[in-house]
């Protein structure tokens, strides 16, 4: 079996420190000719739906690879270390909800198998440091070929655990969802999806008292004012022209946000 040949590589290890540097190395070590691709490792510490947000809206743009994704609050706890199986990759990392998104945004849960083949760890197995030690060297061996069932046992997917579905809804010239991500640019994504814009008008409010506009562009709005469109990921988003929609709104992930028409 040739192997995916790719990794791509998603944390919340940030890069002032070297945990990035000694996962790559476990990688390197294993399937030097395996290319890594880093989705990013500025996760906020310990936000899993950020981490599973960022993934699953990048992974179908990426080839088909070995998608490795630490975000492990509960590292060293009895939480499961599992390889999902889907038809465009795999994806590695722990059992907390991190990877389900993705894998549904790849096609769906074919197999899922626990991690407990010893011999592909990293000799001793530190207790806080399971991305360097079990997930990286693991996901090297499934991206230079190795089969899945080789790296423990079969695992019922309705087992795993899945995070709670993001608070949506829509009415009669309104929608409520809930913050989902927010990018570097300050822009504010709903989880509500962009085809629930569509019975909206133009001249809308956010929280019944912040003027806004649906548009596609952030030039079709002043310097300063707000804009409600779909985003790349086709989902509901709020930027400012020129500005931070999370500052304007004072929002942050969780919140639920009120888009009506004025």
């Amino acid at each position: 079996m040739p192997g995916y040949g790719w990794i791509s590589f998603t944390t919340d290890y940030g890069t002032f420190d070297g945990f990035v540097a000694a996962c790559r190395g476990s990688i390197a070590r294993i399937a030097p000719d395996v290319r890594v691709i880093d989705v990013t490792h500025h996760v906020p510490p310990a936000d899993v739906i950020r981490g599973a947000a960022v993934l699953a809206q990048t992974a179908p743009y990426l080839p088909a690879s070995v998608h490795l994704a630490v975000v492990d609050p509960g590292v060293g706890t009895a939480r499961r270390p599992v390889v999902l199986t889907t038809p465009n990759g795999l994806l590695v990392g722990p059992d907390n909800g991190l990877l389900i998104w993705a894998a549904e945004a790849l096609g769906g849960i074919t197999a899922a198998h626990e991690l407990t083949t010893k011999e592909w760890m990293l000799g001793d197995v530190s207790r806080t440091f399971h991305g360097r030690d079990v997930f990286a060297p693991i996901a090297a061996r499934l991206a230079a070929g190795a089969e899945t069932s080789d790296a423990g046992p079969a695992v019922d997917p309705a087992s795993l655990i899945r995070l709670p579905d993001p608070v949506t809804s829509v009415g009669d010239g309104w929608i409520e969802a809930e913050v989902l991500t927010v990018d570097r640019f300050g822009n504010v994504q709903l989880a509500a999806d962009g085809s629930m814009l569509t019975g909206l008008g133009s001249e809308l409010t956010v929280n019944g008292t912040v003027r806004a506009r649906r548009g596609a562009t952030f030039a079709e709005v002043g310097a300063g004012e707000l804009l409600v469109y779909t985003d790349s990921a086709d989902r509901v988003a709020i930027a400012v022209n020129n500005g931070r929609a999370v500052v304007v709104l004072s929002v942050v992930p969780g919140d639920v946000v009120r888009i009506a028409e004025r």
